[in-house]
């Protein structure tokens, strides 16, 4: 079968949309006819090489479809179940599935990032040679070949741009807040970038009750974003954030501070912007190679602690339903992220879009007919 798809063929280049062959699904494996994929960063950092992948290489990974096929022994999905995509499949049976971090899974890393599905081939290919797979989904494209570990049933109520939102940005914002740092009610929260991890991170400090939400961005236009997302206070980003968030807080600086950008000097604003005692949560993914200076006399001395948050710490067949249930019910409010949706054929301007920081989320449809 043929499907079109966003290529990466060389770091740097504009994404190409072709028409690539596609073979069906093999054991434990399910074909979806993707129905929207979300515009992420991660996907961009493939584009331009910061993230280190074998190309030519399908992007997208914030996904959602519908079950179009099933390969032999697929038991979790039926053929037109609504499913979210998890781009971080897991064995069930390693140390970390078996501790309740999945998304740690040592089984399925090597595969995910060879680019293959977890037999170590592609479904993917073109006049023969092999297209290779980004983070086991591939999604920017009309249909895709995936790992059954990777298709969380979603319920029919729940759109598509949502179900593509909870399977990246919404779980790993909103379980960085919930699942790895277990905010208290009533603790300052502090939140540097607001892309759509940085507004999940704010919308996940609601949940928790914090009292205080302050949210930190170098563009004008996202912290009107954030204001609308429920950040108490806001505050450019330079030289003065700092000075800022500690006035905002006797003096202390916040209970919690969330990096969401992935830019090593920003995570060490971090550390400053955290009060004696207070914690870090890494959540954005720092380029292949770099480093990050975090002084350990000040963490020594102030007890500051250092977390990172991959994935929000998240279950997939657990946390996946559990926010598409608080969005029907009205008390995870999503629907504002989608910022704007495009054809499969705008995606260089997708991204350029989410690069000016002009939207919250962009959200590809390759067909619009299936929206919602």
């Amino acid at each position: 079968m043929k499907t079109r798809a966003a290529v990466v063929r060389q770091a740097g280049a504009p994404i190409c949309v072709e028409t690539l062959d596609l073979a069906p699904p093999g054991a434990m494996e399910v074909l979806v006819e993707v129905a929207a994929t979300g515009v992420c960063h991660s996907d961009w950092h493939v584009a331009t090489g910061d993230t280190e992948h074998p190309l030519p290489a399908v992007i997208g990974h914030e996904g959602a479809g519908v079950v179009a096929g099933v390969g032999r022994g697929v038991t979790r999905v039926r053929i037109g179940d609504h499913v979210a995509l998890n781009w971080a499949p897991s064995c069930g049976a390693c140390f970390y599935c078996n501790e309740g971090r999945p998304s740690l899974c040592e089984e399925y890393v090597a595969p995910v990032w060879a680019g293959t599905l977890l037999d170590g081939t592609t479904r993917l290919s073109c006049a023969g040679a092999p297209v290779y797979h980004y983070s086991s989904l591939a999604c920017f494209a009309d249909r895709t070949v995936v790992p059954e570990t990777c298709c969380v049933p979603m319920p029919h109520e729940v759109p598509f741009e949502i179900a593509a939102l909870i399977g990246c940005a919404v779980t790993t914002g909103v379980g960085s807040v919930l699942n790895t740092a277990q905010v208290e009610a009533g603790s300052t929260v502090c939140v540097y970038g607001v892309g759509g991890v940085g507004v999940s991170v704010i919308l996940g400090a609601r949940l928790a009750e914090a009292d205080r939400i302050i949210a930190v961005d170098r563009n004008d236009g996202k912290l009107d974003i954030a204001r609308d997302f429920g950040a108490t206070h806001t505050t450019p980003a330079g030289p003065g954030a700092v000075a800022e968030i500690r006035r905002l807080t006797a003096g202390r600086g916040a209970d919690y501070v969330f990096e969401a950008v992935g830019a090593p000097s920003v995570q060490e604003e971090c550390l400053h912007a955290a009060r004696p005692g207070g914690t870090v949560v890494l959540v954005g993914l720092s380029p292949t190679g770099s480093t990050t200076d975090l002084p350990g006399a000040i963490i020594t001395r102030q007890e500051k602690t250092i977390v990172g948050s991959y994935y929000g710490t998240c279950v997939a067949a657990r946390d996946f339903p559990r926010y598409a249930r608080l969005y029907l019910d009205g008390v995870l409010d999503l629907d504002p992220l989608v910022s704007r949706t495009y054809p499969l054929e705008e995606i260089n301007g997708a991204f350029s879009d989410m690069l000016t920081g002009s939207i919250a989320r962009g959200i590809v449809l390759p067909d619009p007919a299936k929206r919602g």
